[in-house]
């Protein structure tokens, strides 16, 4: 059957290429229609390198850039309270963040070191681990772009379409074929959807960012809840192990959890399918306005059945496979934090940097570190985590001594383990509060005076509402906004978000009515919510699972006083 989708004379023309043809219906869409933004690298090359920031133009400066991984950062000195008021050429420094390309979290050491003595000689020590699996750099200078570029690229590494209206990293299991536990090894697809897919000028144009993911894991570790499109290892009944089909997922300000396709997709398709579906999203997905362009909303509006079938009928000309859901994981952990026992004997030791911030330095460390314990390589997880792969057993302890040392918990608290934070205002353009260092002025505050803490909690700590840090789907969500002190001054502050949660039952949780929380008074806040936890719970509660069905007035600001 042929699925009617002619829009209805009456209805405002939404951009979809596939419906209302390619005419531009916004600025941005201008913008990548008078030239593909892949194509701004050679003017860094010849032109910009050179003549230095004065010299690039504002479409390539806060557009094209970003096709090459590079966002304008903050201008130093600027306060979350400016953030709204201020023009972009205002707002933004003379310097770049850089985000290096890390598709299925994984380096070696080579790559690590390389990272490291960039972050060292061109951005000022930084280096910050993303929840997409990939590695910020900050205080780049236009001018040392072309070189750094020459020094990733040397050694495999890649900042090309890390940002931008493109298909951004893909997610993929950390411990993907060493996990004893894995269902099936998803680097094969990975590589081939990069090998055919990234740099192709059929995908440079998407109407949105599109995050995708595959992971064999049957611990879930890659968010396939909140991914545009992701790949979940099942087992077939009659097929054996392929993979489950997610799609539509996505925060921000108007958060969709992804829906199943109901299919089965082997190995070997998977590139076809992430191509197939990146053009649908292509042709169809909204370009009127950049709020509702993201795939989520076309999902949302199509219904799974009406997106399977124009994916199938358009895009790859058969029927897939109808296949089962991934089952509920054994582990209620997906960080692979820890010691683990891998397939070949080996181990992989899991360890939780403060809110993912690192920097050059302690990567190189790292690096010295994991290879006095026989490891060639490294992987970054969708948790702001690092894994040590293939530790010779004999030598495990003193890496996890050495780890310590680096401020890298193998055996980490609660808070510490399960808080994650965006860039926030330190370096963000659209940032209202200070995040990185909140969170980890927060760890410690919370492991001083809870010590005894010990059930799992995700704090996840974001600058502005885009929600990079996924509030809404933590523990406990803190989302930065201006709020009022005792005296009445005007202050960094958040919004409480409280119950949100990935797995079986994914939920956004909810919002504390009122609340606008001043930034000084954080740490009292949370421990005060988590004591009237520990003391009103019932027997196998979680947080979670307590504070979704709790009275409003148990979670308010008043349980400090």
């Amino acid at each position: 059957m042929t699925v009617v989708r002619d829009t209805p004379p009456t209805t405002k023309p939404q951009g979809q290429w596939a419906l209302d043809g390619r005419a531009p219906l916004n600025p941005n869409e201008a913008l990548k229609q008078a030239d593909d933004g892949l194509s701004v690298r050679q003017r860094v090359e010849e032109i910009y390198a050179h003549e230095g920031f004065a010299s690039i133009p504002a479409d390539d400066l806060r557009g094209r850039l970003r096709w090459w991984g590079l966002y304008t950062q903050r201008k130093p000195g600027i306060d979350g309270g400016r953030t709204a008021t201020l023009a972009p050429e205002e707002l933004e420094d003379e310097h770049f963040m850089m985000r290096v390309r890390s598709d299925g979290g994984r380096l070696t050491l080579e790559q690590l070191r390389t990272i490291a003595g960039i972050s060292r000689e061109f951005g000022r020590d930084t280096a910050d681990v993303s929840d997409r699996q990939n590695i910020q750099l900050h205080w780049v200078r236009i001018e040392d772009v072309p070189e750094i570029w020459r020094r990733l690229e040397a050694v495999g590494l890649t900042t090309a379409e890390a940002c931008g209206d493109v298909p951004r990293v893909v997610l993929g299991s950390p411990v993907a074929g060493v996990a004893i536990d894995e269902i099936i090894d998803g680097t094969p697809a990975i590589e081939e959807i990069l090998r055919r897919h990234l740099l192709d000028p059929a995908f440079s144009n998407l109407p949105r960012k599109f995050k995708s993911a595959v992971s064999g894991s049957p611990r879930l570790d890659v968010a396939h809840e909140i991914n545009d499109l992701s790949f979940v290892g099942v087992q077939h009944p009659e097929h054996g192990p392929g993979f489950d089909v997610w799609v539509g997922g996505g925060l921000s300000t108007n958060p969709h959890l992804a829906v199943r396709l109901g299919t089965w997709v082997p190995l070997v398709e998977v590139s076809d399918v992430w191509a197939a579906v990146a053009g649908l999203f292509r042709d169809y997905g909204y370009r009127r306005l950049r709020t509702k362009a993201r795939l989520k909303f076309l999902v949302r509006d199509w219904g799974v059945e009406r997106f399977r079938q124009v994916l199938e009928d358009e895009y790859l000309g058969r029927r897939l496979l109808d296949g089962p859901p991934p089952p509920a994981p054994a582990h209620s952990s997906r960080d692979h934090v820890g010691v683990h026992l891998q397939r070949d004997g080996h181990l992989y030791v899991g360890a939780a940097p403060t809110a993912g911030r690192l920097s050059g330095t302690t990567l190189d460390a790292l690096a010295d570190l994991a290879e006095a314990a026989g490891s060639q390589r490294i992987a970054l997880t969708p948790g702001q985590k690092v894994v040590i792969l293939d530790v010779e057993p004999l030598r495990v302890d003193a890496l996890v001594a050495g780890l310590s040392g680096l401020g890298l918990r193998v055996t980490p608290t609660a808070f510490r383990r399960g808080t994650m934070a965006c860039t926030g205002v330190e370096f963000c353009k659209l940032a209202i509060v200070e995040t990185k260092g909140r969170a980890a002025e927060l760890v410690d505050e919370l492991e001083e005076r809870l010590p005894d803490f010990d059930e799992p909690l995700s704090i996840h700590v974001n600058g502005c509402p885009n929600s990079c840090a996924r509030i809404q789907v933590a523990d406990i969500g803190l989302k930065g906004i201006r709020a009022l002190d005792a005296e009445g001054n005007d202050v960094e502050g958040f919004q409480v978000h409280l119950g949100g949660r990935l797995g079986d039952s994914a939920d956004f949780g909810r919002t504390v009515k009122g609340l606008r929380l001043p930034a000084a008074d954080l740490a009292d806040y949370v421990e005060a919510l988590l004591r009237t936890y520990l003391d009103q719970r019932s027997e196998g509660d979680t947080f979670s699972s307590w504070v979704v069905r709790a009275d409003e007035s148990l979670l308010g600001w008043e349980i400090t006083s």
